[in-house]
């Protein structure tokens, strides 16, 4: 069957949503269609590992699609996209025709060599429904990564009351985004609210029987888990993409309007790589502010409308009684300073290269992303000594 539609979103997640929304703001009358691969609707994702383990409620995770009056196929992969004719084909052998096109395919995980479906690849509201099925008080839990999704799943386990058991190759958790002092902080704040680090560790194998899952560790040691969860980032769904000659590189290249190499097919979300002014360089941002904000500014242009997309976009988490908002570039490897209110608790850290800031960790500080912004576009130059104090910023 053959569908057509002014515009056509391949991608039901915050990013195309965002888009839908936008969309439908600009053009009233508009026939838009949105094809999504999950059984479920748009919904916010950072409540997975975030609110819905403290008093959060699914109901409040759904976002409003049902505002842009958009045609909303779920269970539906797109497979093949022909530009020529721009027309899109899915698994299920249906066509959908477009005049312009979002491509806000996100991202699937990266998986481990060995353990199969045994072990979560924590990513969708059905990888939440698995996982909480094993969460009650005393519990075995495995969380193999040691970066942003791990640390959030092993604290909000540890709430919950499991005996939580993390897996990382690094010395210390957030060892490749935190300078050393603060991993190294944070891993031992993570101890002694009762989880078991086994830095330097990583998966052998593993496969469940009948007495939970048994892991198989690096270091010839096994662990016996009544639920094995990684969080070990995501590869940006590109296939479709490269398929249709779209150029790809550290993601689906767009220009600052967000379009593609093709103009009438735009990119969004955790898919999409974007020119960073500030930065000097092209980055691809896996968090709910760039997947909403991109997502709005495609829709927008997409309409007609001159909507570029300028904005560098910011990240937050929650670490137990930790929390912390950061802009930009945060890579440990480069030159970091640190300014503590109180050491590891309260501060703000500065990323540094060739005389710019290039990230700014925000560390229990807040109302200060637009400030931080404004730093990383400030030409400079800046060194360890005069960008200490620059935040926070009188607000």
């Amino acid at each position: 069957m053959q569908h057509a539609f002014d515009y056509l979103i391949i991608g039901a997640g915050m990013a195309g949503e965002a888009a839908a929304q936008a969309l439908r703001e600009a053009d009233a009358s508009a026939g838009i269609g949105m094809l999504g691969d999950e059984s479920h609707p748009p919904y916010d994702r950072p409540p997975l590992t975030k609110a819905l383990w403290k008093d959060g409620k699914e109901s409040d995770i759904w976002r409003p699609i049902e505002k842009a009056h958009a045609d909303v196929q779920l269970l539906r992969r797109a497979t093949r996209i022909d530009r020529e004719v721009h027309l899109v084909h899915d698994d299920a052998g249906d066509t959908w025709q477009y005049r312009k096109l979002l491509i806000a395919t996100g991202g699937t995980p990266r998986r481990l060599p060995s353990g199969g479906d045994d072990f979560i690849y924590y990513r969708t509201f059905d990888d939440y429904q698995r996982l909480r099925q094993s969460v009650q008080p005393g519990a075995r839990i495995v969380v193999v990564g040691g970066g942003f999704i791990g640390s959030e799943l092993a604290a909000a386990m540890a709430m919950n009351g499991c005996n939580v058991t993390m897996l990382f190759p690094d010395d210390a958790i957030g060892a490749r985004v935190y300078p050393e002092s603060l991993a190294d902080a944070v891993t031992a704040y993570y101890t002694e609210k009762g989880v078991e680090i086994r830095a330097g560790t990583t998966v052998k194998g593993g496969a469940r029987d009948g007495q939970g899952v048994k892991v198989e560790l690096s270091d010839g040691d096994s662990l016996r888990a009544d639920a094995v969860v990684a969080g070990l980032g995501i590869v940006p769904n590109t296939r479709i993409a490269e398929d249709a000659g779209l150029e790809v590189e550290i993601g689906l290249m767009v220009n600052d309007h967000l379009q593609t190499s093709d103009h009438d097919i735009y990119a969004a979300g955790d898919v999409a790589s974007f020119p960073a002014p500030a930065l000097g360089r092209r980055i691809r941002v896996e968090h709910e502010n760039a997947a909403i904000s991109m997502g709005t500014r495609a829709g927008k242009c997409m309409a007609g409308q001159d909507a570029s997309y300028d904005e560098l976009p910011f990240f937050y988490s929650d670490l137990f009684d930790l929390g912390y908002e950061a802009v930009g570039m945060l890579d440990s490897r480069l030159e970091t300073v640190e300014q503590w209110v109180t050491p590891f608790r309260e501060g703000v850290v500065y990323y540094l290269d060739a005389g710019r800031v290039r990230g700014v960790l925000l560390w229990n500080t807040w109302g200060q992303v637009d400030a931080a912004r404004n730093l990383i576009a400030s030409p400079g130059p800046f060194d360890a000594e005069n960008v200490r104090g620059r935040l926070p910023a009188q607000v």
